[in-house]
């Protein structure tokens, strides 16, 4: 049975528009994009066989990502965000928030705190559950994730391994002056429990009523054993989740929406359609709380790994958190008097590999100009600068126009400034960072006001009056 048309799930908003009110999927509905696959990491990207190697090397080069205490000879699997690379991870995560919470007013946001009471873990069954299988390799000695590796070291070969035995992730720590004194606490391992805990305080303040949901972007950590792949699998990262809460009728219908849901996100900003596909979890593979999980997966070069993960959770964490602190969590509806526990819908992606997919589909190479050139087609609201402005030379009075034309475009874009070497090799350095737009201030803009535009992708150039460069920029850089 569809919910009433007040309860509908709102369509997918275009591209800078506010989302219209549209019909949902007929209950158990598979979404339309995305065949179930099998939950392997076959069909690696061998069209750019480098193409991780060229990306690593672009991140530290032009400052991206740098290894964390890097001086000190680094940190295994911590990595810290640099000048470009914080611009282009704050971009990802607020494309995520409009499309999430700003263009739908069925979502709200909160920011829930990293070190919380043992018991949240206690009754979300993250300290009986949340472990992986951990192998010792007699030979070298090396430690792996036992369902990564087939059976076989990564390091020496050999297959004369220890037995699986359960490893919790969570990072312990204690809370107070004196530790032998002092209460056990958790880093959380995700930002979901605390969306959970504050279920009851959310639906009072704000008079919500499901379906509605509740988002946070935020820092989670995990104790991985074999952190790898760059910035896809470490110990430390960020994640943009949201638990949508339903009436428990309604839950096959809402899991199907949002499966198609997310996966028009990544294809809004710039995922080619063969490098994304959604793969259904086998019955075996379903976490303990999971009625039903779908995986959003981007062909890395070692093949489809998950982005993003899509779970129908039923009940199961409200009733296990009213269950361990004696407080009512659910919904009581006046009108018909019905009184439930909702179920939840939860779309939780990982912030940086995330953007590390960006990266990875942006990169491209061509020829310009007789003169090979590496360049990120990256949708303009994730790159790091959207304008960069360059005067042509250093003399005192074309600098004085080009700053002018800085302070008009910095309201509206987040600009670069660049006034070393050559323009061609200024035009170079943003093509390889995604900037979409160059304003060059030459010696005729100090006669006619007027300024030249090239645009990254096609290198095209276009002559435009100063007075007319803001309204051009705001057409071309719509949200």
């Amino acid at each position: 049975m569809n919910p009433p048309a007040a309860e509908m799930p709102p369509a997918a908003p275009a591209t800078g528009a506010a989302p219209a009110t549209g019909a949902a999927p007929a209950t158990g509905a598979a979404p339309a994009t995305g065949a179930a696959a099998q939950p392997d990491h076959a069909q690696p990207d061998h069209a750019q066989p480098d193409l991780m190697d060229k990306i690593v090397n672009l991140a530290k080069r032009r400052g991206f990502i740098f290894p964390s205490g890097e001086i000190y000879g680094g940190f295994r699997s911590t990595y810290d965000y640099g000048p470009l690379g914080v611009l282009m991870l704050r971009n990802v995560k607020e494309a995520w928030w409009r499309s999430m919470v700003q263009y739908r007013d069925d979502v709200v946001g909160i920011d829930a705190a990293i070190l919380s009471s043992p018991r949240i873990w206690e009754a979300s069954g993250h300290l009986a559950n949340f472990t992986d299988p951990l192998v010792d390799c007699r030979q070298c000695h090396e430690r792996w994730r036992a369902d990564k590796i087939d059976g076989r070291c990564p390091t020496c070969g050999s297959t004369d391994l220890t037995d699986a035995r359960a490893f919790n992730l969570m990072f312990k720590t204690h809370a107070g002056p004196v530790e032998e004194d002092a209460t056990v606490a958790y880093l959380r391992p995700e930002t979901a429990q605390g969306m959970f805990v504050n279920f009851a305080n959310v639906l009072q303040t704000t008079r919500r009523k499901p379906p509605f949901g509740i988002a946070q972007v935020g820092k989670s950590f995990r104790n991985e054993i074999t952190p790898q792949n760059f910035v896809f699998r470490t110990r430390e990262f960020e994640q943009m989740e949201m638990e949508f809460f339903v009436p428990p009728a309604d839950g096959d219908r809402w899991f199907a929406y949002w499966c198609e849901e997310r996966m028009a996100w990544y294809r809004d900003l710039g995922i080619p359609e063969d490098k994304l596909r959604l793969r259904h979890h086998e019955a075996e593979e379903l976490s303990h709380y999971s009625k039903a999980t779908a995986d959003v997966e981007f062909r890395f070069p070692w093949g489809f790994d998950e982005l993003e993960g899509i779970a129908n959770r039923t009940d199961y964490d409200l009733k296990a958190h009213a269950a361990a602190s004696g407080e009512r969590l659910e919904y009581f509806d006046q009108a018909t008097g019905e009184r439930y526990v909702p179920y939840v819908i939860e779309p939780a992606a990982g912030a940086t590999r995330t953007m590390m997919a960006f990266l990875l589909a942006a990169y491209d190479e061509d020829e310009v100009g007789g003169e090979k050139r590496a360049v990120l087609r990256l949708d303009h609201r994730l790159s790091p600068y959207q304008v960069a402005v360059l005067p042509l030379s250093k003399k005192k009075e074309l600098e004085g126009v080009a700053r002018e034309v800085l302070a008009m475009i910095q309201p509206i874009a987040m600009c670069d400034y660049d006034v070393t070497q050559s323009i061609g090799r200024r035009y170079r350095r943003q093509d390889e960072v995604g900037t979409p737009y160059c304003v060059t201030v030459d010696f005729e803009s100090l006669e006619d006001r007027a300024v030249t535009v090239r645009e990254r992708d096609t290198t095209e150039q276009v002559r435009l009056a100063i007075p007319d460069l803001v309204g051009f920029l705001r057409e071309h850089l719509k949200r």
